[in-house]
C-alpha cells in the first residue's frame, strides 16, 4: 500500500540515496538537489517520502501557495528498483487528493522537460491537460477542478 510519509532525520539518508534510471536523469533533479529546495523554500515546499508498506520506494514534492490557493508538483521520482509498479501514479493520487482536502484549490499544475514521454503519459492519464504555456523550458500541465 502507497502512503506519503515527512522527510525526517530517520529517512533522510535512504531518500537521497534513491536514484532514477540511466535515461531518466535529464528529467528530474536528484533527491539531494530537490531536499536543498525544500530546506531554502520552505515556507512553499511540500516534500514527501513515497512508501510501498515500509519500504521507501520514491519521493514526490509541491510547491503550495496558500494565499493563491495552488499547488505546483515540483518533483516526481521513483527508484529505479521499484519502477513500473504504478507507484507513481498512486503516489501522485494520494497527493492530489491530499491537497483537494486541504487546500482545495482551483488546480493543480507541473512541468513536463521535452522528451519525457513516461511523465506526460503518466500525468495525462491523471487528468492533466498542457496548457501552451513553457516554464523554465518545460511544458506546463495542469489538473483543473470544478470549485464552485
Amino acid at each position: 500500500m502507497i502512503t506519503l510519509k515527512e522527510i525526517t532525520e530517520d529517512n533522510f539518508d535512504i531518500c537521497v540515496k534513491l536514484e532514477v534510471n540511466e535515461t531518466q536523469k535529464n528529467f528530474v533533479a536528484n533527491n539531494t538537489r530537490s531536499l536543498a529546495h525544500a530546506w531554502l523554500y520552505n515556507d512553499y515546499a511540500h516534500p514527501f517520502a513515497i512508501y510501498n508498506d515500509n519500504e521507501m520506494v520514491g519521493f514526490i514534492m509541491f510547491h503550495v501557495d496558500k494565499d493563491k490557493k495552488k499547488c505546483f508538483l515540483w518533483r516526481l521520482m521513483v527508484d529505479k528498483n521499484h519502477q513500473g509498479k504504478g507507484y507513481g501514479k498512486e503516489a501522485l493520487s494520494k497527493a492530489i487528493e491530499h491537497f483537494r482536502k486541504t487546500l482545495n484549490p482551483n488546480e493543480i499544475g507541473t512541468g513536463v522537460v521535452p522528451g519525457n514521454e513516461y511523465a506526460e503519459k503518466l500525468y495525462k492519464s491523471l487528468g492533466f491537460v498542457f496548457t501552451g504555456e513553457i516554464d523554465d523550458g518545460e511544458h506546463v500541465m495542469a489538473l483543473k477542478f470544478n470549485n464552485l
